[in-house]
């Protein structure tokens, strides 16, 4: 729970946030030992904290005495003149700061750290899940079905790339916040995709990982409370997981929109989204790209059915959606409420056209639709053949299932 505290602030003191994880986690080896010994200490935090400091000050001086012996062998050697390195005893030792007003900084610092655009987007993931959510390799290996040691070298080569592009620990100054936010962002968003809808494995959502990313967006919103489009991810996120308790079954079998009991859903989260929304609208700048699927989330949530869902308006936020953030599979969401607003051929005549352009080529999603489209126009020969090729693709069991189901039912 106070991971992202200590890190954060022992890399403030260490600039060094690879050293900072390190003597955070020998400080909670130390108190495994020390604390059902002595006692749990009255301020837990503090005293990890100062054993962490304590550590990083004898790493300090291990490189000092190394770079003094480096410069006694390079003048032996004759490559040398006056060493570069500082004596043992001239290592300060400052104190930790712990000052409560630099906490909140020291935890935005690390997020934008973990999050920085000179990482690959899958060592972003995994790095803010280690440093900022606290998670181990272990489970942040569970979540994405990759092993234990293949996310440690993610995490591991991510340190590094940081190290070698001397990334500064700061929250960045105001004229790159914005760029760097982005990344943020959409790091988070990821997080709770894979979350929301697993690309693979047996299980159809993994709630742990997707509550992680709506814990991180929440500490993110009190961290910079001005960007709107901060409080349009968190929205997006606590509406579409207002939805979770409905998704599934018994059994962990999905249970699609059309056919999930309503009264489940989540009214708690419902609020909390509405009113992040709403802030986002407030900041009077106009929605972005995630505050456009928050409202578009949003209408799905107040509607009482599918039947009297605001259709007209869902296509609309989806033509503003493709124009500030264009991709494939938002023009195959928005054919999808098109054939809601406007009829199944409407639709189709839709996804034909993005068919015909082979941008989602390989991918389930466009024979999933088609199929679905194309048994609502009673061509069920067709739509079998969709479904069968979109089950073929599918990385998830439990979605295959669902397509494999559909296609049988056309037989």
């Amino acid at each position: 729970m106070e991971s992202a505290r200590i890190v954060g602030a022992l890399a403030r003191y260490t600039g060094d946030l690879a050293l900072a994880e390190d003597v955070a986690s020998e400080a909670v080896a130390e108190a495994l030992v020390s604390w059902p010994r002595d006692g749990v200490p009255r301020d837990p935090t503090a005293w990890l904290l100062a054993t962490g400091r304590r550590r990083a000050i004898d790493a300090f001086r291990r490189r000092a005495a190394r770079d003094v012996r480096y410069a006694a062998f390079a003048r032996d050697l004759g490559e040398g003149g006056a060493h570069a390195g500082a004596t043992p005893s001239e290592v300060g030792e400052p104190d930790l700061l712990w000052d409560p007003d630099r906490i909140e900084d020291d935890k935005l610092a690390l997020i934008f750290t973990a999050c920085h655009p000179v990482l690959a987007k899958d060592a972003r993931v995994a790095l803010t899940l280690r440093v900022v959510g606290g998670l181990s390799s272990e489970e942040i290996a569970r979540a994405f079905l990759v092993p234990a040691p293949t996310i440690q070298a993610r995490i591991t080569r991510a340190k590094k790339q940081l190290g070698a592009a001397r990334v500064r620990f700061e929250v960045p100054p105001a004229d790159e916040r914005t760029a760097r936010l982005g990344s943020v962002l959409n790091v988070l968003y990821l997080i709770f995709s894979e979350g929301s809808s697993a690309s693979g494995g047996g299980d159809w959502m993994r709630t742990d990982l997707a509550r992680e990313a709506i814990r991180l967006a929440r500490v993110l919103t009190r961290l910079v409370p001005d960007e709107p489009e901060v409080a349009g991810l968190l929205a997006l996120l606590e509406l579409t997981a207002a939805r979770f308790p409905a998704r599934t079954g018994p059994d962990g079998e999905p249970i699609l929109l059309a056919d999930q009991d309503r009264r489940r859903w989540d009214a708690g989260a419902i609020r909390r989204g509405r009113a992040a929304l709403a802030r986002a609208r407030g900041a009077g700048r106009g929605l972005g790209p995630y505050g456009l699927q928050a409202a578009i989330a949003e209408q799905h949530d107040v509607a009482a059915s599918v039947e009297v869902t605001d259709w007209d308006s869902i296509v609309a936020l989806y033509e503003a959606l493709g124009r500030v953030a264009p991709s494939p599979v938002v023009e195959l969401n928005r054919a999808v409420a098109v054939s809601m607003a406007s009829g199944p051929a409407a639709g189709l005549e839709e996804v034909d056209a993005l068919a015909g352009s082979g941008v989602l080529a390989g991918s389930y999603l466009l024979p999933s639709v088609r199929g679905e489209l194309l048994s609502r126009l009673g061509r069920h020969a067709e739509a079998r053949s969709e479904l069968e090729l979109a089950a073929q693709r599918c990385g998830n069991e439990r979605e295959r299932g669902v397509l494999e189901a559909k296609a049988a039912a056309l037989s």
